[in-house]
Order: C-alpha cells, then structure tokens, then sequence
C-alpha cells in the first residue's frame, strides 16, 4: 500500500477526528504537525493548500469538503 500521511495542526479537532478515523480503521499512518515541521509545511504550501488536515495516500491528497469518510475509504480501497 502507499505511504499514508496526515498534515495536522495543533488543537484542531478536524484533524484529531482524521486521525482517530484512520486508527479505528486499522490504517497505519505518519502524523506530520505542520507547525513543527518546516518541510511539511513547505510541501503543502506549494500545493496551495491553506487548510488542515490533508490527508496524503501516495501521491493524492484529499483535503477541505473532499476530507468525508466515502472519499477516504476509497482512496485507501477499502
């Protein structure tokens, strides 16, 4: 399966829930805070991307209004 990413921020509910979805899932998962890590948060600027959390699988990253539970399930094929 392809690397699964998930670009969070601090205190954001949005991105705990993703989270904790993908974890109820069984999915495996890198948490990359986008406050901390300037790398991160330089890649997902170059997306022009200004909202959190995204969630990367491979190289399609789902993010804003795309973020539902049908999209996600179906990106990771499940």
């Amino acid at each position: 399966m392809a690397e699964i990413i998930v670009y969070s921020t601090p205190l954001c509910q949005p991105c705990e829930q993703l989270k904790r979805y993908l974890t109820d899932l069984g999915v495996d998962f890198t948490a990359k805070d986008l406050m901390m890590d300037e790398d991160a948060a330089e890649f997902i600027d170059d997306q022009n991307i200004r909202t959190s959390p995204i969630l990367q699988v491979g190289d399609t990253l789902l993010h804003g209004a795309d973020l539902e539970p049908v999209n996600i399930d179906k990106l990771l094929g499940l």
